[in-house]
């Protein structure tokens, strides 16, 4: 065996003679069946004359019977994991005589991680302060209001316009609603309708340009100014509900304000401990792979890659845009890819190793738990979730997905948490000194 650099090695593999002639005959007899030879009947061919006249697919029969067999018999034999598929070389073939090869292939990677436990991180447990939950329970409020009409008279700011309105020139795709509402000097309303709305009266119609900004969440009306032809119908007024007993018992299991106060708290706790959690993590992660240099398989740098791109393509086609109207060289992406596909593959090799390490495992409940909360949103029979995760190699994943949330776990919880360094602000540069 030769370890030629990194995680690639080199077999150089015999295959004895007997084999080779036990595997010869059982070719010949293969092709005799079907051969069709002026001067026999099928099959009744003499194998001297198969041998003779078929010589070049016996011996590609044969190869591809032998070759794979003793590869991974040798491979197995040394104790490798290989994780590509081999290239062979060199094949050395002649009736009656031992097969040589070489094959050269990847093998996943064999290595100690620097100590993991008492990793200095970053982490400070969250605070929720009273202005906090008075800001949440206003937005759940906000969701509760109700918008009752007014009689006809001048929109002023804060007012919420019904509004007709269809494009007359500037967009691409026609624009046309019979009723929009039109918060006039709304923080999300476009200042050219408020400009234009601002005065008018139920009845009046109007036409004006709006200028859409540069950054727009449309990219079809991105940084145009389309003029619209606007009538409007109404005027309607928000009406919020009182923060009371009876507000907190229309939400949910709450008896009171001050539970659902509780409850927003603990919501708020939960969902930024979570989010102190995930980045403290990600940086115990960084450091780990900082500290641990080991080769790394290059079919597993090219998969990474492979995957960052396509999400990428994804996530183009997300939004809308079609990867084929740029000129983009896929070559260069994929190059600029490999610095980060690297790290995290290295990443998932570290947490692999340290599962093992200390014998993090999964359990079936916890699988179970998991294909139940898929089947609760897909909203399908527990059953057929199972069987088409199954299928299609999803289950695997997700057992893969629980022991790294583990481990992650583990590591978190071992860690040496410090007080994050803040850094200091710099003053103006035309701040008067102190």
């Amino acid at each position: 065996m030769a370890l030629l650099e990194g995680c690639k090695h080199e077999l150089d593999i015999t295959i004895p003679a007997a084999a080779v002639a036990e595997e010869t005959e059982k070719a010949t007899k293969s092709i005799q069946e079907r051969a069709r030879l002026p001067g026999f009947r099928p099959g009744k061919a003499p194998l001297s004359i198969i041998k003779r006249n078929f010589a070049g697919d016996i011996r590609q029969k044969v190869l591809e019977k032998l070759v794979p067999k003793f590869f991974h018999e040798k491979a197995e034999h040394e104790n490798l994991r290989v994780v590509s598929q081999p290239d062979y070389s060199d094949v050395h073939y002649h009736d009656g005589e031992e097969v040589h090869f070489k094959a050269k292939f990847e093998v996943y990677p064999e290595f100690e991680p620097a100590e993991y436990k008492g990793v200095d991180v970053p982490y400070m447990q969250p605070e929720v302060s009273d202005d906090d939950v008075a800001k949440r329970v206003e937005e759940i409020r906000e969701t509760k209001a109700t918008y009752a009409n007014e009689d006809p008279r001048p929109l002023v700011d804060d007012d919420y316009a019904v509004v007709s309105l269809e494009s007359l020139s500037g967009a691409d795709d026609p624009i046309k609603s019979d009723e929009v509402v039109v918060r006039i000097a709304g923080p999300e309303t476009l200042a050219g309708f408020t400009e234009n709305l601002r005065g008018a009266s139920p009845g009046d119609h109007k036409e004006f340009d709006v200028t859409y900004p540069e950054e727009f969440g449309q990219e079809k009306l991105a940084g145009k100014t389309v003029r619209f032809k606007v009538e409007v119908k109404g005027v309607r007024r928000k009406e919020l509900p009182e923060i009371n007993d009876e507000f907190a018992q229309d939400l949910g299991d709450y008896r009171t304000v001050d539970e659902l106060k509780t409850a927003v708290r603990q919501s708020i706790y939960a969902q930024r401990e979570g989010e102190a959690q995930r980045e403290a993590k990600d940086k115990l992660v960084e450091k780990l792979v900082d500290a641990n240099e080991f080769p790394v398989p290059e079919i597993f740098v090219e998969r990474q890659i492979q995957n960052r791109v396509e999400q990428r393509l994804r996530s183009l086609a997300d939004q809308g845009v079609d990867p084929r109207s740029f000129n983009l060289d896929w070559e260069k992406i994929k190059t600029a890819q490999r610095g980060a596909a690297l790290r995290e593959v290295k990443a998932s090799l570290l947490l692999g190793k340290i599962a093992t390490l200390e014998t993090i495992g999964v359990t079936n409940e916890e699988v179970d738990k998991e294909v139940e909360r898929i089947a609760r949103q897909t909203r399908e029979a527990l059953a057929v979730v199972r069987k088409k995760l199954t299928e299609d190699g999803t289950m695997n994943q997700i057992a893969s997905h629980i022991q790294t949330e583990k481990t992650l776990n583990f590591l978190f919880d071992n860690a040496t948490k410090t007080a994050p360094v803040e850094t200091p602000a710099e003053a103006p540069a035309d701040s008067p000194a102190e």
